[in-house]
């Protein structure tokens, strides 16, 4: 199911009908407003990216934890903490030396770090399996699993170039969006699998986008 919500700062209203499943933004735009042919090449300048490096696995491993805590009560935080130093000090070390050592072979692509930790958990749940190593206990904790279940799960395209786009859910009962914030509009497109009511999530989203423009206009908030 795909649902969407367009909401223009001149009209406070829907544009576009809650859960109605349409191929086109509103029946002004053409299909060519999408689809257009790119005079530079989609990869063109990726060599050009600057790349960044392999966070410390000490550093994944605090921002898990600390993204951990407030979802465990004390038993289970206390375990999680002793399979993630278990991890830092056993396999995980060697695992993460081998993703270093896979990188430096690897110029021409480049490793997302900054704040996060998952893409790097990832990469060493992912390379444990392809080694054929036993999978680390961390990665089998049930709080690993359920930081994992995004049951919301967004992405973003802003460009003149780019009407409209969608991105899937990534769990059977999760949320996809795919949003986007332009000069005239806000929108997103919602996809779910069976299961999940997108309309009455995107209720929510129109409320609170007008609960905004309410409170940027020193309008009261209506409950």
């Amino acid at each position: 199911m795909v649902a969407r919500l367009l909401l223009r700062s001149w009209f406070r209203g829907l544009a576009v009908g809650l859960g109605v499943p349409c191929r086109l933004l509103s029946t002004g735009f053409e299909p060519s407003q999408y689809l257009q042919r790119s005079i530079v090449p989609t990869m063109h300048y990726q060599d050009s990216l600057p790349r960044l490096p392999i966070p410390k696995l000490e550093d994944t491993i605090r921002r898990y934890l600390s993204a951990q805590k407030p979802l465990l009560d004390d038993s289970q935080f206390r375990k999680t903490e002793e399979l993630c130093k278990s991890f830092e000090t056993g396999i995980g070390k060697e695992l993460h030396e081998q993703l270093v050592a896979q990188d430096k072979q690897n110029k021409h692509t480049s490793y997302i770090s900054g704040q996060g930790f998952d893409r790097h958990l990832f990469a060493l749940r992912y390379l444990a399996a392809a080694k054929g190593i036993s999978m680390p206990e961390l990665f089998l904790d049930p709080a690993y699993r359920q930081i994992n279940h995004n049951i919301l799960s967004t992405s973003t395209l802003n460009s003149p170039a780019v009407r409209i786009g969608c991105f899937a859910p990534v769990v059977s009962d999760g949320l996809g969006i795919a949003y986007a914030v332009q000069d005239g509009w806000i929108g997103c497109n919602v996809s779910t699998y069976q299961g999940r009511n997108a309309r009455e999530f995107l209720q929510c989203v129109e409320k609170a986008l007008e609960d905004m423009f309410d409170a940027l206009e020193g309008k009261t908030i209506k409950s």
